[in-house]
């Protein structure tokens, strides 16, 4: 039993470790944005490239879903897309309102992370990154910023989290951003490859293996 378990831990790690936790790497313009260096290295090592939500409940061949459909998901399964965030993220709220010249906009997900002493919007996307996503994401920066940021917190970082995204696109939108962003794409479990696929217990195993 005690190997058992070790072999499933050992597994989650590599899994973490070297498939999913590539920490530093996302697409991002905080190299431009942010001027102090300490908190430029925190926020580049505070955000992952890839996120892999195995614990979302949706089929990524399936097109009826919509980005509300993995905000509420995600909402649902809170504690566990903090750790996949990583230490010091706080939630504050999703569809989080702003309200600019009398009309309404809604933040996907809003957190704060105590290390950064800032606030951390996320805007889900559920197909591939567009140069338009970062327009928007600008946008609802400069609005927290202004009205939701504290006098002693550090400027607001955006993190789009789509799909997949191509590099060279990524690039070019981010020129003459003024705002620190960066983009991540993520993965449900059933994109696993096969042979972790078949590795990894289900949840009733899990359970007598923790029992």
């Amino acid at each position: 039993m005690c190997n058992r378990i070790l072999e499933l831990r050992t597994l989650q790690y590599h899994l973490k470790e070297n498939l999913f936790a590539k920490r530093g790497e996302l697409p991002n313009n905080i190299q431009t944005t942010i001027s102090d260096a300490d908190l430029r290295r925190k926020a580049l090592f505070s955000f992952k490239d890839e996120y892999l939500l195995d614990y979302i409940n949706i089929e990524s061949s399936d097109d009826e879903w919509d980005e509300r459909v993995l905000d509420n998901e995600i909402v649902i399964n809170i504690k566990n897309f903090i750790m996949s965030l990583g230490k010091d993220f706080s939630f504050i709220g999703n569809q989080y309102r702003l309200i600019v010249e009398e009309q309404e906009y809604f933040i996907d997900l809003l957190f704060f992370n105590r290390q950064l002493q800032c606030l951390v919007a996320i805007e889900l996307k559920r197909g591939a990154f567009k140069p338009e996503y970062l327009g928007k994401l600008n946008f609802y920066l400069s609005a927290l910023d202004d009205l939701v940021r504290l006098p002693h917190e550090n400027r607001s970082i955006g993190i789009i989290l789509c799909k997949s995204q191509k590099q060279s696109i990524v690039e070019y939108a981010f020129r003459d951003m003024s705002k620190p962003m960066g983009v991540s794409t993520y993965k449900f479990a059933s994109e696993l490859p096969e042979q972790y696929r078949n590795i990894l217990p289900d949840a009733e195993k899990l359970k007598q293996f923790l029992s």
